[in-house]
């Protein structure tokens, strides 16, 4: 019997928070995995490679998609907040990037182009961020028109867990918590967010292979609305802090409060599915960690 090749799949950026999480359960699932990206994966296990290289080495990157299958493009700049004051880094490694792993993908005639978006896309919020994730998709399709290039676009909404950096959300708050000992939140008490634990997330994007996702739109975000006054006070309770939770008069440019979508062209299938993750056991665990 002839033994099938596994399929072969590159993850840019799979250092990173989603990425070397993607990288774990695309490994379990026994794809061949291969991880790009400036620095070497803290959790990188013996069955994944691991290639040094910056996006915007065009050369190093289409040399690296010569021997793949399919590409997972998750490497970018993806905190909002060091987004809006710096714009030209954004369309450098948000565009630019995009458009060198699009280039090389179509090159190397790879059977399929998965790319990290964000449900910031369809709004007027998220500010340079936004408008490079939103352009970088337009190239995506595109490049599928012109070349016929297959893809799949998944729009992320707010991840948590282990082994967030410090541009994540959640994690700012809870470490400046313990640190201050005060909760202070620097947004709308009215503020609402569909968290969803990274190793959800990370499942969700790996069913993004299944051949009826080709050229779809899937959006990956909780199924359970949280607003973020009961979520300040699980972790007033959980660290046992008697102080009133102090809302912040200046507000963090760019964020939304309670829906990004400000319109809906194209909003993307939503992937239902059933967590195994209990939100305040979540906090509690990152909570310890940190």
């Amino acid at each position: 019997m002839v033994k099938k090749n596994k399929i072969k799949c590159l993850i840019t950026g799979g250092s990173g928070f989603l990425g070397s999480h993607l990288a774990d359960e695309l490994s379990s699932k026994k794809y061949e995995v291969t991880i790009y990206d400036i620095k070497k994966s803290r959790w990188i296990n013996k069955k994944q490679k691991f290639i040094k290289g910056s996006i915007l080495n065009f050369k190093k990157l289409k040399k690296t998609c010569k021997k793949q299958d399919i590409v997972f493009h998750f490497a970018s700049l993806a905190d909002l907040n060091r987004a809006w004051n710096s714009p030209v880094d954004t369309v450098n490694q948000n565009i630019l990037g995009t458009t060198f792993a699009l280039e090389a993908a179509k090159q190397c005639k790879l059977k399929r182009f998965i790319f990290a978006s964000s449900i910031y896309v369809n709004s007027i919020d998220g500010g340079f961020y936004r408008s490079s994730k939103k352009a970088a998709e337009d190239y995506i399709e595109e490049y599928s028109k012109r070349f016929n290039l297959k893809f799949t676009i998944l729009r992320y909404g707010s991840l948590y867990g282990e082994r967030a950096d410090k541009s994540n959300g959640l994690k700012k708050i809870i470490e400046n918590t313990i640190k201050k000992r005060k909760i202070e939140y620097h947004g709308n008490k009215k503020t609402e967010r569909r968290y969803i634990n990274v190793k959800d997330a990370a499942k969700l994007s790996a069913l993004a292979l299944n051949k009826k996702y080709i050229n779809k739109h899937l959006v990956i975000t909780g199924s359970k609305i949280i607003k973020i006054n009961k979520m300040l006070k699980m972790i007033s309770k959980i660290l046992n802090i008697k102080n009133k939770i102090l809302y912040k008069k200046r507000e963090i440019p760019g964020h939304y409060i309670k829906n990004p979508n400000t319109f809906k062209p194209n909003y993307g299938k939503i992937l239902k599915f059933k967590s195994k993750y209990k939100f305040e056991d979540d906090l509690k665990n990152m909570i310890k960690n940190i």
